[in-house]
């Protein structure tokens, strides 16, 4: 039953390799060259005209100053409260968890997390914006927009780092 089966597997393979070399020695096989259909569709597309952005609109350029200032402010008072915050963590770094000095430590880092609120708020109110004016195709002042949404992720992320830091130096954190 085996040899019956390999010689008819045998047999098969080669009449298959047969016709393969037959069909590629005959003359009637179809061209790969371009047809002259195939060229219709060779058109350049349309040029697409896009404006630039124009400049910030009057109402926006005040509100971004404000959103501006309260960051700076935020930035002041987190800075003022940075060192004050990493003295009392460092006093706590070898107190168990709840106790006096570790409960001390948790406020500070509470109080430099409140001290960027102003930030925090002014970042998600420009988010806010960029997507109204995205989605209302306003895009008169968006690249303002933009660079001053990144001058403050920049600041928040910078004081996430030494949030988390800070935190990190406390026990059973």
């Amino acid at each position: 039953m085996k040899r019956t089966l390999l010689l008819m597997s045998l047999g098969g393979a080669l009449s298959l390799s047969g016709c393969a070399a037959a069909q590629g020695s005959s003359a009637g096989a179809p061209s790969l060259a371009k047809r002259p259909v195939e060229g219709r569709f060779d058109v350049a597309p349309p040029s697409v005209v896009v404006t630039p952005p124009g400049p910030l609109p009057t109402d926006l350029a005040g509100r971004l100053q404000r959103w501006e200032s309260d960051a700076a402010a935020a930035q002041q008072a987190f800075a003022a409260e940075r060192g004050n915050t990493a003295s009392l963590v460092s006093a706590a770094a070898g107190a168990p968890v709840a106790s006096e000095r570790w409960v001390v430590a948790q406020q500070a880092i509470s109080r430099l997390i409140a001290a960027r609120a102003p930030l925090t708020n002014a970042l998600a109110d420009i988010d806010r914006l960029y997507l109204e004016r995205s989605i209302d195709e306003a895009v008169d002042g968006l690249p303002e927009v933009y660079a001053l949404r990144e001058k403050l992720a920049d600041t928040a992320s910078a004081q996430d780092a030494v949030i988390e830091a800070l935190t990190g130096q406390l026990p059973g954190e």
